[in-house]
């Protein structure tokens, strides 16, 4: 077990799955948030989502009862606008496939929406998708333009189940051009990066909290973090059980985590 509790300082929470499911909350927040406090832990956002800007939810969590401040929000739209400032310093074109939360924070980082001779096709979740948008991404990546995906979400949680994510709409268009996409969020360790980078804190005092294996898990485990699965979103007891190396912790729910940290102390 990687987890020392006694080393803890900080978390990173997923949010569909942990903290909600759509626009429902998962146990009393203002409860858990106010015993992440009396723990002394620094709390980071960190979703997979692209499709809302920061601010949108930190709006939601007040919905809840929970006050947080911008700096505590990262999502893959975020990452990937990071990324491509590393990569084009100076901004410039690029066809977006996403919603408001990827166009602003592109836009942020010196990079507008264009058709023609972009630098890169950046895809996420876009629930305004058509089949010219496909049809000119896949021209575009046919052609040799880098293909650029902000998260492998295939399917995120709602009350009614799960429904496709960013990820299926990378699924058809690698189909559609052979092309594999560079995945920014998790589980590429680079939106934990930024979290620790924020935070202050190193990775083995710092635990991950998250609902999906494939993404919040590994990519804890990618970067040496403690990691602390949650069965309230996306992922059964029998998945869990059958993952390797097993996340440190395993609980029904958030609550449930702080609950069993606040023993382990």
């Amino acid at each position: 077990m990687s987890l020392d509790p006694s080393k803890l300082r900080a978390l990173i929470l997923d949010m569909d799955g942990v903290l909600w499911r759509a626009d429902q909350p998962i146990g009393d927040l203002p409860a858990i948030f106010n015993q992440i406090d009396q723990l002394g832990l620094k709390v980071i956002l960190a979703t997979n989502n692209a499709t809302k800007l920061p601010a949108r939810f930190i709006d939601k969590l007040g919905s809840f009862g929970v006050s947080l401040e911008p700096w505590q929000v990262i999502n893959s739209a975020l990452a990937t606008a990071h990324y491509l400032r590393q990569r084009f310093p100076h901004g410039g074109p690029v066809y977006i496939f996403g919603e408001a939360g990827l166009h602003h924070a592109l836009h942020a980082e010196g990079f507008q929406h264009t058709e023609r001779d972009p630098l890169a096709v950046v895809v996420a979740l876009d629930r305004s998708m058509n089949y010219e948008k496909f049809r000119q991404a896949t021209l575009l990546i046919r052609g040799g333009v880098p293909f650029i995906g902000t998260n492998p979400d295939r399917t995120f949680p709602t009350p009614e189940g799960l429904v496709p994510g960013a990820g299926s709409l990378l699924a058809l268009l690698e189909a559609t051009t052979d092309v594999q996409p560079i995945v920014i969020g998790k589980p590429s360790p680079a939106m934990y990066q930024v979290a620790l980078d924020r935070l202050g804190t190193l990775p083995e005092q710092t635990l991950v909290v998250g609902d999906r294996l494939e993404t919040d898990i590994a990519g804890a485990q990618a970067l040496d973090c403690p990691s602390a699965l949650v069965l309230s979103g996306v992922t059964n007891q029998q998945q869990a059980a059958e993952w390797r190396p097993k996340p440190d912790l395993i609980a029904a729910n958030l609550a449930e985590v702080i609950q069993k940290l606040k023993t382990l102390r």
